[in-house]
Order: C-alpha cells, then sequence, then structure tokens
C-alpha cells in the first residue's frame, strides 16, 4: 500500500452553506477513517522553523504558504493507488463543503532526506 498526505482547505462559509446531510455523511466517512486506523486531525496555527546549515533555531508564526481558503486540517492515508487515494478524499468534508483537498503521493525511496 502506498502512502499519501491529504491537506483539506476549507472555510466556515462553505461548511454553512452544505447540506447538514452531506456535511454528516463526510464526518462518518472521516470517522471511519480513523477508525481504520488513519491519522487524521485539524490543523492548528503554524509555526515555521529554520534551523538554516544548523546555525541558529529561528521560528516565526503563521503560514509560509498562502491559499485562497485556510488549511483546515490533514490525514496520513493509505491506498492501492493514486486513484484510491482520490476516491478516499472525496468524500471528507473539505471536499464536499466547498472546500478542497490536496492529495500528495509521499515517496517512500528515501525517507531519510527532506
Amino acid at each position: 500500500m502506498a502512502k499519501f498526505l491529504t491537506i483539506g482547505y476549507g472555510d466556515e462559509i462553505g461548511y454553512n452553506r452544505t447540506d447538514p446531510s452531506v456535511r454528516d455523511a463526510a464526518h462518518e466517512h472521516d470517522a471511519r477513517l480513523v477508525q481504520q486506523g488513519v491519522v487524521m486531525g485539524r490543523a492548528g496555527k503554524p509555526v515555521q522553523v529554520r534551523n538554516h546549515d544548523h546555525a541558529g533555531l529561528s521560528t516565526q508564526t503563521g503560514p509560509f504558504l498562502q491559499a485562497d481558503l485556510p488549511v483546515a486540517g490533514f490525514a496520513l492515508i493509505e491506498a492501492e493507488d493514486l486513484e484510491q487515494a482520490i476516491a478516499l478524499a472525496a468524500d471528507s468534508p473539505c471536499a464536499v463543503n466547498h472546500g478542497l483537498v490536496e492529495v500528495w503521493p509521499l515517496d517512500p525511496s528515501d525517507s531519510s532526506q527532506t
């Protein structure tokens, strides 16, 4: 099984304009994934961490990347292939509540370097 990082983007406006039955089904979908062992969570406030050339730590609050919608959450999922990972992401709350989900394949060839 391959691993994929999903990043969900969405806001309260999109969430609230979605039919409650659709929202509930999406949350049930995520609950099933968590029961199957998927690591999933809501995004908190980010902190940027730098330690260039190991010469000194510096931090800055706030996101580095900018997007039209705020980051809402993440999941680390396993799937047979990208198509299956996309199908899993398609039923998540961010995807159905007028947000979006990015699906990032994780390259297992060299996990020691980032």
